[in-house]
């Protein structure tokens, strides 16, 4: 028999290990930050934080103002939205239309991102879309407008940018590139100087892909790694590589001839951990059809993660590699609501929301982590209202820091994005120390210094050290 002091011990460690998962349950809340009303925007994209510490989104739809089509805007951590510029302010709209994704912030502290529409009204009276920088307070430069002339061999239709080591924006338009028609990926300097990089569809049967639908990223070898929705040797999209030599490889093709195409098609992006392994999601697909999760590793083998169903949730937006290292995502869902969802690199799936009906239905974006460690998105409609609105989610992950760009050589400056960052005393970048300056409690500038490598950028701040993610990539 077990003595009384043995069972009083017993006790206290089931009621700290029942403390512990409560407080845990109780982090894993989601919070509508803002919601919007039409005047201010409509149909938003999900966020990024920038050097103020305020969150910044685009709009596709609505905006301050007689026939605007989309605008950017400023959303405060109290969920306080102001537009800071609304497009279309002139007619046949030379500024851009239709912003559908977020903005990147530069590692200048301007905001740059692109418009799907408007620019030349070459064709379609709608614009084939632009390249903008934008500073915080609101003052927009075009720096590119896209099929000025036909049959825009320059691409129509942009879907985002990046900021690459090299210190230039690399993106991708869904249309364009000519005869083809199947997009292209192209670079930008900060100046407005704009090239073409490759055009899809340019290879027998478009085994290059076609319409590439995500925004490219740097890979951990220096190339630019990204998916196109269609095309491929089976027509159900690629994941491609471009190296910094310009060599233009494709990783993987997705084989869809017999619906429901049991690995997946349509992917819509991918991401890499720092392990060279790549993981992302496809739009269809899977043992039901409703999109599935995959890893193609280092040495491009690829693994089925997970098939999604009525009962995990339909149609996966892209995944976002957290800071413990596990995936996340959204789905349209169960029953046409939604879900966040996670899923760990070895493919154990775990719903972490459902959305319902009057709640908040349809997350229509990925997620993005935040510095506080919470992730962020936006749903089609919430409550009564169908213009949509941001949320918050806490998942009871720990703070970190992001620098803008993710990727440079020794002697690049490099802003790192945090908060609580007043009185920190030292940056390494994968260990090796850093010149900086602390600029305010959100932001500080730094330099790779010499002899860094790919790897953590850490900052010591007065309540601890917070690590950069996803890892800083050091090219030569």
């Amino acid at each position: 028999m077990k003595s009384f002091k043995s069972l009083t011990l017993l006790v206290f460690a089931c009621a700290v290990v029942t403390f512990s998962l409560a407080a845990r349950a109780q982090a894993q809340t989601l919070t509508y930050l803002a919601t919007f009303n039409g005047v201010d925007g409509s149909g938003p994209s999900t966020v990024i934080q920038a050097t103020d510490g305020n969150f910044y989104a685009t709009t596709a739809g609505a905006g301050e103002g007689a026939g605007s089509v989309g605008n950017v805007v400023r959303i405060t951590p109290a969920g306080e939205i102001s537009s800071i510029y609304t497009f279309c302010s002139q007619p046949h709209c030379p500024d851009g239309q239709l912003p559908e994704t977020p903005p990147i912030l530069g590692n200048d502290g301007n905001l740059y991102g692109v418009t799907s529409g408007g620019g030349s009204d070459l064709g379609n009276g709608g614009g084939w879309g632009t390249v903008y920088k934008l500073t915080l307070d609101g003052q927009l430069t075009t720096l590119y407008t896209f099929c000025t002339v036909s049959p825009c061999a320059d691409g129509a239709s942009p879907v985002g940018i990046m900021q690459a080591a090299d210190g230039n924006f690399y993106g991708t338009t869904v249309e364009g590139g000519g005869e083809s028609g199947a997009g292209v990926l192209f670079e930008i300097t900060a100046a407005g100087e704009f090239s073409v990089v490759h055009t899809f569809c340019s290879l027998a049967n478009c085994a290059d892909g076609s319409a590439p639908g995500s925004v490219p990223f740097q890979g951990s070898d220096g190339s630019l790694i990204g998916t196109t929705r269609w095309g491929g040797t089976y027509g159900g999209g690629v994941v491609y590589s471009l190296s910094p030599s310009g060599t233009f490889n494709v990783v993987h093709t997705f084989f869809c001839s017999n619906p429901p195409c049991p690995r997946g098609y349509d992917p819509n992006g991918v991401v890499q951990d720092a392990a060279g392994n790549l993981f992302g999601t496809t739009y269809f697909g899977g043992s039901s059809g409703n999109g599935t999760a995959f890893e193609i590793t280092s040495t491009h083998q690829f693994k089925l993660l997970h098939s999604f169903t009525y009962g995990s949730g339909t149609a996966p937006r892209p995944l976002t590699l957290g800071n413990d290292g596990n995936l996340y995502g959204t789905t349209e869902g169960i029953n046409g609501y939604g879900t966040i969802f996670q899923i760990t690199p070895a493919g154990a799936y775990k719903t972490l929301h459902n959305f319902t009906y009057g709640g908040g239905t349809v997350p229509y974006t990925g997620l993005y982590q935040a510095p506080n460690g919470n992730f962020y998105g936006a749903i089609e409609y919430y409550g009564n209202n169908s213009n949509g609105a941001e949320y918050t989610f806490n998942y009871n992950l720990g703070p970190l820091v992001q620098t803008a760009p993710q990727s440079g050589i020794v002697g690049t400056s490099v802003l790192i994005v945090g908060n609580g960052l007043t009185g920190s005393t030292r940056v390494t970048f994968n260990g090796v120390a850093a010149a900086f300056t602390v600029e305010s409690d959100t932001y500080i500038k730094a330099t790779v210094p010499t002899g860094a490598t790919t790897g953590t950028v850490s900052v010591v701040t007065p309540s601890g050290t917070l690590d950069s993610y996803p890892q800083f990539l050091v090219t030569k």
